[in-house]
């Protein structure tokens, strides 16, 4: 067998499929002048809006005294362990308990925003409404609707909570809106045709197809919450995050890297369960530790 093409093989390629060859330079062309362009803009950028020179490398040079502080850890065994680590575990309990709260209620109100489910006049102007609160409640970052919360309800962890149910409500409604709309629809049309009603069209034909979509982006949205409930302690709605502002007002970088490491190593366990979970129930992977037909 031939695993390579011989000149007059090239040849005869090149006569039959001559317009693909002569786009070939073109499309060349066209990248190296794509290139080109975003390799000025930078350009530009920088100079326009850029640092001086002399106050980059001071900046470089502070960054560097910062690191060199973040792994040096002074008087570690005299560290309050107990209060940063149950901070930690309130982080994670503001952020389940939103995201979770967010997650039921989003999918909800994802079917009322599904163009495939809200048929007719009236239900299609529904949807679009739907989807207009979604924008509106994804289009506020999580920290400001931290510090109206705080304003409105106090300082503490329900300010958080909220703050994460108000966002996720609005992202995760949207991308579920989105996972039902992409649905096979024969599923639910063999169950139109067998005398299924709208609810059990919706939950067996639609919902059914989607659930992979729904799990995944469940999933995917604790742990990137994980990594911003940070930010939330910084305007006053609980966590760790008001540890990260305490000792980087004090310079105590050691401390911030310690807390910072603990959280990724959280964030990569809550990862490994999430495979575990996408693996079970979507892929239908069984997982050993959990897998009845090994008994």
């Amino acid at each position: 067998m031939k695993t390579w093409q011989t000149e007059p093989d090239l040849m005869t390629s090149r006569q039959q499929h001559a317009a693909l060859y002569r786009a070939q330079p073109r499309y060349l062309r066209r990248i190296g002048l794509l290139a080109l362009a975003v390799f000025l803009y930078y350009v530009w950028f920088f100079f326009q809006f850029g640092l001086p020179l002399a106050q980059a490398l001071n900046g470089v040079q502070e960054l560097g005294r910062y690191f060199l502080r973040m792994f040096v850890w002074r008087d570690f065994l005299n560290w309050p362990f107990q209060y940063y680590f149950t901070q930690i575990l309130v982080t994670l309990g503001i952020v389940f308990a939103g995201t979770m709260t967010a997650t039921i209620i989003a999918l909800l109100l994802s079917f009322l925003a599904a163009r495939n489910i809200m048929q007719g006049p009236v239900a299609r102007i529904i949807a679009l409404l739907m989807r207009r609160l979604f924008d509106v409640l994804r289009g506020i970052d999580m920290a400001i609707w931290g510090l109206i919360f705080v304003r409105a309800v106090g300082l503490g962890p329900l300010a958080g909570v909220m703050a994460i149910i108000m966002q996720d409500t609005g992202l995760l409604g949207r991308l579920y809106a989105e996972g039902h709309e992409a649905v096979e629809r024969s599923p639910g049309r063999g169950l139109m045709a067998v005398g299924a009603n709208g609810l059990q069209k919706h939950r067996f034909g639609i919902f059914t197809q989607s659930f992979p979509t729904f799990l995944a982006l469940s999933l995917y949205q604790i742990e990137s919450n994980t990594r911003s409930a940070a930010v939330l302690g910084f305007v006053g709605a609980g966590g760790i995050g008001l540890i990260y502002a305490e000792n980087m007002r004090l310079w105590n970088w050691d401390v911030v890297m310690f807390i910072t490491l603990i959280l990724v190593a959280v964030v990569m366990i809550m990862d490994t369960l999430s495979a575990w979970l996408r693996r079970r129930y979507i892929q239908g992977t069984p997982i050993p530790m959990f897998d009845d037909r090994q008994k």
